[in-house]
């Protein structure tokens, strides 16, 4: 049975409608703070409107049955159109963006990327600013929507394994999926509450902690200044985004156990202790190269180590320092964390803990199983053990998303990026981390100096890195429409 159109037209089109209900926001905001944008925002929401009744209209009267397989074609639609008509304000003047940077930026922002073409933020419209911060969040919330309810399902990258998140011990405690996900909602909407309170007590102004909250709990990394989190220059500040970072890049389904009774251990994934040890790990060996090869306070030292590995490690993308400037030694850690990411079921993007631990496991039971032919060593994932099924989808993700770092450093190279640049880009849009290594895409570089095509290319990098590749590749194979 082929995948049905009208259920995605139908839901695009109720999409497409809260894009226009925050482009209209935005006016509001701007028409409020006289900033010069809301004739933009304005516009804007009645465009994006129009097509989102369209789409609506279209679709009356037809039977809404929306099935995995349909899902999977809407997120993957829905990746790419919505971005369009979000980057509409960023087109028109004073903007004045070209189209392909417009959408860029969106693209970048919905998929909490934080890649920015933009320059001098310092003097940009707030109403501008704070779409841009806007577009994270509800980009970060679909992610998370994305992960949990799709990708089980689906058997992407070994995410069958969180489907049993929903088995009856679970619906018992939250009987519909409906519950499930208003407790996420509500988790994500605390989350940024505190943060926001945080940030405004040790010192940001009000905008400039709304936006950063926003952005931090995504796991995105826009920023309101070019010097991004190096602007306010206050250790207070960066080990408060530090927490609220790892925070963002835990599992919201874990949040959700922490936060019911029970035993702790239960409460506890398996992937959350072993992403703590990490960061941990990396940031002592971190602090002390630091304090051996730079001419910085040990405070000092152990600070701005912390942010920046916390930041790459979890794909914020937030840096106060040029760590490209701290030697070959930084910049070759910094291109290793930015495969890392954080845990599954979370913001963040890259290859994530959970795939390292299946995949160590894995490598476990094959040298156990050469020691040892007749030894019966199952997979495990803490507790539990894992099928051929499932350690086969990690492995068959981790592959992909190898080539697909591979291939889009080819294609970057080829359109005469340094191979540097190329292997950051590659590495950066992949998974979804916004600044890189070198000159040109480093903490103090940009994006916007990159020609149209490798834009483009970026953009399509970005959304699948975000769906977790496989999910776009299976619109490429006839077998999904039969």
């Amino acid at each position: 049975m082929l995948p049905q159109i009208w259920p995605a037209i139908l839901t695009l089109g109720w999409i497409l409608f809260a894009i226009a209900a925050g482009e209209g926001v935005m006016a509001l905001f701007a028409l409020a703070t006289q900033d010069g944008h809301a004739q933009e925002f304005g516009v804007s929401a009645a465009i994006t409107a129009l097509v989102a009744g369209a789409c609506v209209l279209t679709t009356r009267g037809r039977p809404f049955d929306l099935k995995f397989r349909d899902a999977t074609l809407l997120t993957v639609v829905a990746w790419i159109v919505v971005p369009a008509f979000a980057a509409i304000p960023l087109v028109a003047e004073p903007v004045g963006l070209s189209p392909v940077d417009a959408y860029f930026e969106m693209v970048s922002g919905i998929t909490t990327t934080g890649a920015t073409v933009m320059v001098g933020l310092d003097q940009t419209a707030p109403s501008v600013l704070l779409w841009r911060s806007t577009s994270q969040w509800i980009g970060g919330i679909g992610i998370i929507g994305f992960a949990i309810v799709i990708l089980p399902f689906l058997k992407i990258g070994g995410m069958q394994l969180f489907r049993l998140e929903f088995t009856e011990r679970s619906e018992k405690a939250l009987p519909r999926m409906r519950s499930i996900a208003t407790a996420i909602v509500e988790i994500y909407l605390i989350l940024t509450a505190a943060c926001f309170f945080v940030y405004w007590m040790l010192g940001m102004t009000p905008f400039d902690a709304l936006n950063h909250a926003m952005t931090t709990i995504c796991t995105a990394g826009f920023s309101t200044h070019d010097a991004s989190f190096g602007y306010f220059d206050s250790p207070a500040l960066e080990w408060a985004a530090i927490l609220f970072m790892i925070l963002g890049a835990l599992p919201f389904m874990a949040l959700l156990r922490m936060l019911r009774a029970g035993a702790f251990k239960e409460r506890f994934d398996p992937q959350v202790r072993t992403f703590l040890v990490v960061l941990v790990v990396l940031v002592v060996v971190f602090s002390v190269w630091m304090l051996l090869s730079q001419t910085l306070p040990a405070g000092r030292a152990l600070t701005k180590s912390a942010f920046n590995v916390v930041s790459i490690a979890t794909t914020t993308g937030y840096t106060s320092a040029n760590y490209v400037q701290w030697g070959t030694f930084a910049a070759v850690w910094f291109f290793a964390l930015s495969f890392m990411g954080g845990c599954t079921g979370s913001t963040a993007g890259a290859i994530k803990i959970f795939r390292f631990k299946v995949m160590y496991a894995v490598v476990k039971q094959h040298i156990q199983r050469t020691i040892y032919p007749h030894a019966v060593a199952p997979i495990r994932y803490g507790d539990r053990v894992i099928s051929d099924e499932q350690a086969g989808s990690v492995g068959v993700f981790v592959f992909l998303y190898l080539v697909s770092f591979a291939a889009i450093a080819v294609i970057m190279s080829a359109l005469g990026m340094g191979g540097e640049t190329s292997l950051s880009i590659a590495a950066s849009a992949i998974g979804n981390i916004g600044p890189g290594i070198g000159d040109v895409i480093g903490p103090d570089g940009n994006f916007s100096s990159l020609p149209d095509t490798a834009k483009i290319i970026m953009c399509l990098a970005m959304i699948m890195g975000r769906l977790e590749i496989l999910a776009v590749l299976v619109l490429f194979m006839p077998s999904f429409y039969r």
